[in-house]
């Protein structure tokens, strides 16, 4: 079978080979050696018309290894005799060649596709870039979660609740002056005064009411998030203390 020959750049002998298994549309874990020797000692006479042999080397000992497995298949076979398929070593050569030509052609498409993205350059104001956060969360709390903080924030909220006089809680009630949450914040620093730190239950039982209890946990918040204060409890279940940063 003959083929029109045209002088295409293969970048090696196992590169041209697989074109011939190609377009004679044969697998490559059967080749037929007497076919594509043919074929590829017909491409080569062409090729030493344009180059010198000494840059056909490669191309020069993968010719010899066709026609060296090509003799071989030809020999007669004794019926006992289980002999290795001559063919072996080219077909892995030429599998990891293929696996290899293919990876390269997709890192070059990913390459291609790269160039063409633009990225926009960085435009965040430099008062953002140099912001620097005063406290960080975990310096706050530690183990504490503030879901630990809001259980016992609920638990006295309850308690407090049920202690109330189920007649006298229908009276009409006198409106005082609200508590604000800075005032209560100033109460705390004089509580803290002089103490290594104090209970958080505690200090929201000790509240005269509902109200008191809620502005009292706002400030226990706000002086957390100033870094005034620390919150810390020795175990899982254990009481939270509130400890001011002064005193460590």
């Amino acid at each position: 079978m003959q083929i029109d020959i045209k002088l295409d750049v293969f970048e090696g002998p196992l590169d041209l080979l697989l074109h011939l298994i190609e377009k004679n549309k044969v697998s490559i874990y059967d080749i037929p050696v007497a076919l594509i020797t043919d074929q590829y000692m017909e491409y080569l006479h062409a090729l030493e018309e344009v180059y010198s042999l000494e840059s056909l080397g490669e191309f020069l000992v993968m010719a010899a290894t066709l026609v060296k497995i090509k003799s071989r298949m030809l020999l007669p076979k004794e019926e006992e005799e289980e002999e290795e398929d001559p063919r072996e070593e080219l077909v892995q050569r030429l599998v990891e060649y293929k696996m290899y030509k293919y990876a390269a052609g997709e890192l070059k498409d990913l390459s291609v596709d790269a160039d063409k993205v633009f990225y926009k350059e960085e435009t965040v104001p430099e008062e953002v870039k140099s912001y620097v956060e005063p406290i960080r969360p975990e310096d706050i709390v530690g183990d504490v979660t503030l879901q630990k903080l809001n259980e016992v924030f609920q638990m006295v909220m309850r308690r407090k609740k049920d202690r109330q006089d189920p007649v006298r809680s229908k009276f009409g009630k006198i409106e005082k002056e609200v508590y604000k949450v800075e005032d209560c914040m100033d109460d705390i620093r004089k509580q803290m005064e002089g103490l290594a730190h104090i209970n958080f239950r505690t200090l929201l039982e000790i509240q005269p009411s509902r109200e008191n209890i809620v502005v009292t946990f706002l400030a226990v918040l706000e002086l957390m998030k100033t870094g005034e204060i620390l919150v810390q409890q020795e175990n899982n279940f254990g009481e939270i203390y509130l400890t001011h940063q002064n005193a460590i």
